[in-house]
């Protein structure tokens, strides 16, 4: 199954483009079974040379959904489906990279339309997507607009199907392909490891650690890290001796336990996560009206955050949809910058709280239920969750708010014994990376159940 996707964007820094218009057509190999198309508001302006080129211009976007609201969409037409694009790399970036700032993991297997187009239809004058379909007798409309360049795209790539007798577009040209040039001892290692969820640890020839990862499936995690062409990884496979591993049950203990030990044992090539990266919070405060605002700002180990971001583009974004979720203002979320009146008060989605049309305490109401849902700030609660068996479970345990460890117990176990609890509790350190993991987990994933402890009970 293949989704064929083209994506149009507002250009500007690498990595910084935002989304203006996306086309999806699931196709079976035969026909078309699924599709989805939609303008995007990429919370951001576009780029004068894009405007010209596509069409699309930042007032027809003022009302498009944002990317959070059509990403549910994207995943389930694209489930089980090999990306197909022309010139997928880049289409590919633009939508991990959308992901990321939601804070979801988009893995997908890609085929480039561009680099089939350039083997099995060779000395073509061009390649680009307009000249090579007028080449090849393709009809395109809508020329640097989603849908008609997808379109097009699905097109070219059955006659591209029809080419290829020797079947390379289903085995060469995959690039996760986890057979592609592996040395025998990768292959060994690939062979040896989990599909579980769990921690794993790259070692060199002495036992020296150089690399430390998570994944809710290792064995896929080392097969893409042996199969890449990064210069990291090629350094990685070079220097490699062996893998070790700890299976964990869940991905929220692997992102704990990873961040923990990468900090201490600070391996070579996970500079990255060897500090802190969650570099904005979303805190709140009282205006002199009454009335709770949220805020994000860089963050700050001297406040009390209500949870942390990675990137700003991705508070925003999480605030954007806290503020619709829950009702709220977005004057007093800072989202919109008015003397007067919000956004949402016009469009009669907000109850006037901006203009102290309605009262602080109801307001406040709501504020105080997303806090409360959200914050687990002098909370003392267990976090039970999947083991790594079948009648195994895992618990992590918060003390007053701040995270104090984890551990696995068997399902005969009473957990809330405060002495079950003393001997199974591995101790961790409570820091803005911990603290970032757990909210950002809870947010957006379901656990098995959060059992509240009275203080006296807490560790």
């Amino acid at each position: 199954m293949y989704a064929i996707l083209d994506i149009e964007t507002t250009g500007g820094k690498y990595n910084e483009e935002g989304i203006t218009e996306i086309a999806v057509y699931r196709f079976d190999g035969h026909k078309i079974v699924d599709q989805f198309s939609s303008l995007v508001n990429p919370e951001r302006h576009i780029q004068p040379f894009v405007v010209n080129l596509t069409g699309i211009n930042n007032d027809m976007l003022r009302n498009a959904p944002k990317f959070y609201e059509v990403a549910k969409r994207i995943i389930e037409i694209t489930e089980g489906c090999v990306i197909v694009a022309h010139n997928a790399q880049f289409d590919n970036r633009i939508l991990t990279t959308e992901f990321d700032r939601l804070g979801y993991a988009y893995e997908k297997e890609t085929l480039c339309t561009v680099e089939l187009a350039q083997k099995l239809i060779p000395d073509m004058p061009s390649y680009s997507l307009g000249k090579l379909t007028r080449s090849l007798g393709i009809p395109i409309s809508d020329r640097h607009r989603a849908q008609g360049d997808a379109k097009a795209t699905v097109e070219l790539f059955k006659l591209l199907l029809n080419k290829d007798s020797d079947k390379e577009i289903i085995t060469k040209y995959i690039r996760t392909d986890p057979k592609r040039h592996l040395e025998p001892k990768l292959l060994d290692m690939i062979a040896g490891a989990p599909t579980n969820a769990g921690v794993y640890y790259m070692h060199r020839e002495d036992g020296e650690i150089i690399y430390i990862g998570k994944s809710k499936n290792i064995k896929k995690r080392l097969t893409q890290h042996f199969t890449s062409d990064q210069r990291k990884s090629k350094r990685i496979q070079l220097e490699i001796s062996a893998v070790s591993f700890e299976l964990t049950g869940n991905d929220l203990i692997a992102q704990l336990k990873e961040s923990e030990e990468i900090k201490k044992k600070k391996p070579v090539y996970n500079r990255a996560l060897r500090k802190n990266i969650f570099h904005y919070q979303l805190v709140s405060f009282k205006d002199e009206s009454g009335y709770i605002n949220l805020k994000i700002e860089k963050a700050d180990n001297r406040k009390t955050a209500i949870t942390t971001f990675t990137n700003y583009q991705q508070a925003r974004s999480s605030l954007y949809k806290i503020t619709e979720e829950n009702g709220l203002c977005q004057k007093l979320t800072s989202l919109y910058r008015s003397q007067t009146s919000c956004f949402l008060y016009e469009i009669k989605e907000c109850n006037g709280a901006c203009i102290q049309e309605e009262d602080a305490m109801s307001y406040n109401e709501r504020v105080e239920r997303f806090l409360d849902k959200y914050s687990y700030e002098n909370q003392n609660m267990l976090i039970i969750d999947r083991g790594r068996e079948v009648d195994e479970r895992s618990v992590i345990l918060i003390e007053n708010g701040q995270y104090k460890g984890f551990g696995f117990f068997d399902l005969n176990y009473q957990i809330t014994n405060i002495e079950v609890l003393r001997s199974i509790i591995t101790p961790m350190t409570d820091n803005r990376d911990s603290q970032h993991i757990i909210h950002n987990y809870l947010r957006k994933n379901k656990v098995l159940k959060i059992v509240p402890l009275p203080k006296e009970t807490a560790i």
